[in-house]
């Protein structure tokens, strides 16, 4: 945002006849505008975001040509016309709320502030025309926008290492809103995965072989002797029998 930081001193457009008459008109951005203005931007923007963190806005050319449709938006052009061409050599983007869904900005902020703010979405101008005057007319209409739309603030947002936009807006009495800043922390580069490492001796391995003990003879006991088998069973002694009595040794007997 505002007017960008450029690694070289970008080449001023060669003098025309009756240059130094030129005018700058300023006009409402309109639908058939929109494919120029568009690369408008990237041409003003290409080196600034080369060296910062955050794109400069807008991000893409789909979200640019939505803003146009949103409400409370105002998208101005400066043009600078000779006979019946005309050149984009400034663009201004502003609303009167906080738009879009990409917006960190805390409006309760304000609000506890007493801040009624124009947000400057956009402010750009083009790099051959530098330091001619148009950065301080695009602010010049802005702030007469704000004043007329009751806004007691313009707010904006730079690139804290856009020494040439920051040195731009604290000449025209801007100062430091918050004190956020992108902060970071080198970390020696590692690789992702440790290096490789002895692996343990298994138990088994770290433990000495036990000496085992000869084992001792069996002793051998001396053979049974063989038993004899029993005799069949014809053949065991039978009890004597009782002795027969005769029927008259009985009767002799009474």
């Amino acid at each position: 945002m505002g007017e960008p930081k450029t690694s070289e001193p970008a080449a001023k457009p060669a003098l025309r006849k009756h240059d130094e008459e030129s005018i700058i008109r300023v006009r409402r951005i309109h639908r058939r505008d929109l494919n120029r203005v568009w690369e408008f931007l990237k041409l003003v923007f290409r080196e600034v975001n080369r060296e910062t963190v955050e794109y400069q806005r807008p991000r893409s050319k789909k979200r640019f040509l939505e803003v146009y449709e949103e409400e409370g938006v105002e998208q101005l052009l400066f043009e600078v016309t000779e006979g019946k061409k005309s050149e984009i050599v400034g663009y201004a983007e502003c609303a009167f709320e906080i738009t879009g869904t990409d917006n960190w900005m805390n409006e309760r902020y304000f609000a506890k502030h007493d801040m009624r703010p124009l947000f400057v979405e956009e402010l750009a101008v083009h790099p051959g025309y530098q330091g001619r005057g148009i950065g301080g007319f695009l602010l010049e209409q802005l702030e007469h926008l704000a004043r007329v739309r009751g806004c007691t603030h313009l707010v904006l947002e730079v690139a804290e290492n856009n020494e040439h936009a920051l040195t731009f807006y604290r000449t025209r009495s801007f100062y430091k809103l918050d004190a956020a800043i992108f902060l970071a922390k080198k970390v020696a580069a590692e690789e992702e995965l440790l290096p490789p490492r002895p692996l343990k001796r298994s138990r088994a391995a770290a433990k000495p072989a036990a000496v085992k003990a000869p084992r001792a003879k069996k002793r051998t006991s001396p053979p049974k002797r063989a038993t004899k088998p029993p005799p069949p069973a014809d053949e065991l002694d039978t009890p004597d029998e009782p002795p027969e009595i005769d029927a008259r040794d009985l009767d002799a007997s009474e």
